[in-house]
């Protein structure tokens, strides 16, 4: 017999308790209330809007979100792309999937300072550790020759990170793009934040840099400024935050006209984050957004059906893959209690 069961997982670890409830899932149970006669799976992501576990943004008073979606990351290379095509000054690179490829891609982009960048959905990749001992999955190189030997030590490979964890993450293909020497560098990110009932502009002086560490150690560095959904976005506000995070005088327009056309694309494609770091004044004094990440709205895969399709699936827990299929929440617990309670409709 199947059911339509409202479902409530309380997990309770380290003496915190924290609450997740699920949307409509149809699971399948006997009749004696036993072991389901096929697994339940549930996905969950635990979006914390303006800075998640790390409590970056909840240290300035943003009220922490926590909402059951499932979340579209894309790769670097993607967002990129994205960036490009709204206008948006970014470096010249181009992906590639193998040695040989990261080698043509290299000589094709005509420079010979290049950084060759492991496409992992997963922070800290600077400091993380390739199975095969390979440091670092950003890397710097100064010819094609040597972009081709550290691509191979790249793909195909695990990437340990903080984030990842023993398991690790395949890293199935390599970012490459030319070098830019920055003046000076700063962060910016959007994002969707509750309590100002919209999205919100963040900005730092401080940006190449770990900004959980920024805001633990200088909270007076973090600049934010919401924006009315309704109004949007103005060039003034966008000034304002140039402004204070700390843009020379001759690119402060520069500046807020690339914001502009970020928050435009924040909004055009659903997106529920829009993280800048580095946004830099590079040594040719022109602006310009040299690392890109962003993450989607779920809810908005229906009329986003191009943003979801470059989903990279091997970057996810296979069993949130198989929930996805089935329309159904899956719930990834560890710790020390669970307790599953569930309320038959």
């Amino acid at each position: 017999m199947v059911f339509l069961l409202y479902v409530s997982v309380y997990y309770l670890s380290n003496k915190k308790e924290t609450r997740y409830e699920t949307k409509h899932c149809t699971v399948g149970i006997d009749c004696a209330g036993s072991a389901p006669y096929s697994s339940i799976q549930y996905s969950l992501s635990v979006y914390q809007v303006l800075g998640g576990a790390s409590g970056l943004f909840a240290s300035h008073g943003f009220q922490q979100l926590q909402q059951q979606q499932r979340a579209l990351s894309l790769h670097e290379y993607m967002s990129i792309g994205l960036l490009k095509e709204s206008g948006i000054s970014v470096p010249k690179g181009m992906v590639a999937s193998s040695a040989e490829e990261a080698y043509s891609v290299a000589k094709e982009i005509g420079s010979k300072d290049l950084v060759v960048k492991a496409q992992v959905l997963a922070g800290g990749r600077g400091k993380g550790t390739f199975e095969g001992g390979l440091k670092g999955g950003v890397k710097i190189v100064f010819s094609p020759e040597e972009a081709r030997d550290v691509s191979s030590k790249m793909i195909g490979k695990k990437l340990f990170t903080k984030q990842t964890g023993e398991k690790g993450r395949i890293c199935n293909q390599v970012f490459i793009c030319e070098r830019r020497y920055p003046r000076r560098e700063y962060y910016f990110a959007i994002t969707m934040e509750r309590s100002y009932q919209g999205p919100v502009l963040i900005g730092s002086s401080q940006g190449g840099v770990n900004i959980e560490d920024v805001a633990a150690e200088n909270p007076e560095a973090i600049v934010k400024e919401p924006i009315d959904i309704v109004e949007g976005i103005k060039m003034e506000q966008a000034v304002k935050v140039a402004q204070k995070m700390g843009f020379p005088p001759n690119l402060i327009n520069e500046a807020a006209e690339n914001m502009i056309k970020l928050y435009n694309l924040f909004l055009k494609y659903d997106a529920s984050m829009l993280e800048i770091n580095p946004m830099v004044e590079d040594s040719s004094g022109s602006v310009m957004c040299m690392d890109a990440k962003l993450n989607f709205d779920s809810n908005a895969e229906y009329r986003q059906k191009k943003i979801f399709e470059l989903r990279d699936w091997s970057q996810e827990d296979e069993r949130d893959r198989q929930a996805a299929k089935s329309d159904l929440n899956y719930i990834g617990l560890d710790g020390d209690i669970g307790c599953l309670g569930i309320n038959s409709v």
